[in-house]
């Protein structure tokens, strides 16, 4: 199974998912990388950091 391909996906879904599913995706998908979960983070909205902060806790 190659990692990439599979980021590949959840990136795409990530980008195209409302908040509470960026936040679902961002909060319970496993086996990603700190560079992974960072470059999901420059896509999610900014504003709304504290409610993935609240998610997180």
């Amino acid at each position: 199974m190659d990692n990439n391909v599979d980021f590949q996906k959840i990136k795409e879904n990530f980008k195209k998912a409302n908040l509470d599913e960026k936040i679902r995706i961002y909060t319970s998908t496993q086996g990603l990388t700190v560079e992974q979960f960072k470059e999901l983070l420059r896509l999610y909205p900014i504003q709304h950091l504290d409610k993935l902060e609240k998610a997180m806790a």
